[in-house]
């Protein structure tokens, strides 16, 4: 009985602080993670920031600002939004590292770049 109550506080004290060591055995408990997530403004004709460094496994969220339609169109085509007009949305998350560069297929002056390590 002692033991199996020792169990269940270790393995809770696992999942709130990582690895514990019983003296007998290392309990290793990996947290779940919320996927991080950001946000790039489109507003005045540029996405701000313009530059975006993020970790792999990030989202990112574009809100269109502006009075006037825009898109997120990546370079090399891993990822195309539909026209959003104010206040649309869209989203992408990136699942391995590298650059991103993008712009906007109405204003191809308007550019972007995601880098994801």
């Amino acid at each position: 009985m002692r033991r199996s109550v020792f169990a269940v506080l270790t393995a809770a004290l696992v999942i709130g602080m990582g690895t514990i060591g019983t003296g007998q055995k290392n309990f290793v408990a990996r947290a779940q993670q919320k996927p991080e997530t950001t946000e790039v403004k489109i507003d005045n004709f540029s996405f701000g920031p313009a530059t975006l460094t993020v970790p792999v496994g990030t989202s990112v969220t574009w809100t269109n600002r502006d009075d006037i339609p825009h898109t997120v169109v990546s370079t090399e085509g891993v990822f195309k939004s539909k026209v959003l007009d104010t206040d649309e949305k869209f989203s992408f998350t990136f699942s391995k590292a590298g650059t991103y560069p993008y712009f906007c297929s109405i204003h191809p002056k308007m550019t972007g770049k995601v880098i994801v390590q």
